[in-house]
C-alpha cells in the first residue's frame, strides 16, 4: 500500500472517530438536557438544546458524507438496473461528476462563504457565545471529504448498481 492511500485511510479513520466522539457527546448532551429538566433539585441547563443543534448539524454532515464513501446512501437503483451494463458505468460516472460539481460548488465553496462571513461579522450563538462560523465549519469540511470520496469513486472502477436479483428479500 502506499504512503498515499496509507495517508488518506489514516484521514477517513480520522474523520470516522471524529464523528463517533460528536455523536457520543450529543447522546449525553441530550441526555443531560433530559435528566436536568425532569429531575426535581437540578436546574435545567440552557446550553443543552443549542449544543446538541450545532452537534446534530456536525454529525449528519460529516456522517453523510462516510455514508456516500460506502455507497450507503439513498438512489434510484431501480431504474439505473434497467440498463445495459455498460450505459450503468456511464451513468454511475455522470452521477459521481454531478457529486463532486456540487459538493464542490455548494458545500466547499459556499461553505468557506459561510464561515467566513460569519466570521467576519462576529456572529455569536445565543447562549453559549461561540463564534458561529466556527460552527458553520462542517459544512466546507463534509464538502472537502464529499469531492474527495466522489474522486475516489472515480478513480475506482465505475459499477452500476447491484442487479435487483442480487438484493436480499424479507
Amino acid at each position: 500500500m502506499s504512503a498515499a492511500r496509507r495517508l488518506w485511510n489514516a484521514a477517513v479513520y480520522g474523520l470516522q472517530l471524529l464523528t463517533i466522539a460528536l455523536f457520543a457527546a450529543l447522546v449525553l448532551d441530550v441526555l443531560w438536557g433530559v435528566v436536568a429538566r425532569y429531575s426535581p433539585g437540578i436546574v435545567p441547563s440552557d446550553w443543552t438544546e443549542e449544543l446538541g443543534i450545532y452537534l446534530l448539524a456536525w454529525v449528519s454532515l460529516l456522517g453523510s458524507a462516510l455514508t456516500y464513501r460506502d455507497r450507503g446512501h439513498l438512489g434510484l437503483d431501480y431504474f439505473i438496473t434497467l440498463f445495459d451494463p455498460a450505459a450503468q458505468r456511464l451513468t454511475a460516472v455522470i452521477i459521481e461528476v454531478c457529486v463532486l460539481v456540487f459538493a464542490g460548488f455548494a458545500l466547499c465553496y459556499g461553505g468557506y462563504r459561510l464561515v467566513s462571513d460569519t466570521l467576519a461579522s462576529g456572529q455569536l450563538t445565543p447562549v453559549l457565545q461561540w463564534k458561529t462560523g466556527y460552527l458553520y465549519m462542517s459544512v466546507p469540511i463534509s464538502g472537502i471529504f464529499f469531492v474527495a470520496f466522489a474522486i475516489e469513486h472515480l478513480l475506482e472502477r465505475p459499477e452500476g448498481p447491484e442487479p435487483l436479483e442480487s438484493l436480499p428479500t424479507t
